[in-house]
């Protein structure tokens, strides 16, 4: 399937600085039939997604794993929602890293995201991941420097045991400007079926709005690698958003080169009675 827009401008290259200022979090005049041309394409988009993820499960042989992370309001939970909307949930896990409990601060910070890694067949996405420990971490002195610094390597590294254990990651930065976040929250606020979302600890998040920029600057630049990339997605609109991971996601399944099983010996001359 030729992916609608060029997601390829998106992805962080292997050692090249990012500058986060430098980085569009809106860019939809780029796909010309614009906002009111998208529900189609989204469309398509999500009835191939549903059709490569039913054959990733069917086959069985390959792991596919979707990393979410952005700012406060960047859209994770929304991306979840449109983007995979029509996959088999027997097939696809979604996996969220809240603080950690004393049990998981008892081990090393990549013990407890292990397990939630995807088998045979399967896709998992996760919202918020292991990079939470070089960013929350980092941004509220959590640990020493010189710990978190060595995380971006070690990080790499496991990325790089899943992809040659088989597993496809593909890692999604939700770019959004100070401003789209600040509507965002004005909504949650005034909306009442929104005050569920509205947290007061998100205020003093956005006050660190600088340092986590940096933090994720750091991030993106160390660990996006050849075998599991970062893509700064332009998120203040929603539709082109989905527009670029849908395309994204389709295009990495597709060059899986996927095939369904063949059924059992003489399975056409079966009389079922």
């Amino acid at each position: 399937m030729k992916a609608p827009i060029d997601t390829d401008r998106y992805r962080v290259r292997p050692g090249h600085k990012v500058e986060l200022e430098r980085w569009p979090t809106a860019d939809g005049d780029r796909f010309k039939p614009g906002k009111k041309g998208a529900g189609a394409v989204l469309d398509g988009l999500t009835t191939k997604l549903e059709a490569l993820q039913e054959l990733l499960y069917a086959e069985g042989r390959h792991r596919f794993l979707v990393v979410l992370q952005g700012m406060d309001t960047a859209g994770k939970d929304g991306t979840i929602r449109h983007v995979f909307e029509g996959v088999n949930p027997q097939g696809v896990r979604v996996a969220s890293f809240k603080v950690p409990t004393p049990p998981e601060l008892g081990h090393d910070f990549l013990w407890r995201v292990h397990p939630h890694a995807p088998g045979n067949g399967e896709m998992v996405i996760f919202n918020r991941s292991h990079y939470e420990d070089v960013l929350v971490v980092r941004v509220h002195g959590l640990q020493p420097e010189a710990v978190w610094k060595d995380r971006y390597r070690q990080i790499a590294d496991f990325e790089r045991l899943l992809v040659e254990s088989g597993t496809t990651v593909l890692k999604f930065f939700l770019h959004i400007s100070k401003a789209e976040q600040k509507r965002r929250l004005e909504e949650r606020r005034d909306d009442p079926t929104k005050h569920w979302k509205f947290n007061r600890g998100d205020l003093k998040e956005r006050e660190l709005w600088g340092e986590y920029h940096r933090a994720y600057e750091d991030a993106l630049e160390k660990t996006s690698t050849a075998w599991a990339p970062w893509y700064v997605v332009p998120a203040d609109h929603k539709w082109y958003r989905n527009l670029v991971i849908g395309s994204v996601l389709v295009r990495a399944l597709e060059d899986l080169g996927m095939k369904l099983p063949a059924g059992p010996p003489g399975i056409s001359r079966l009389r079922i009675v």
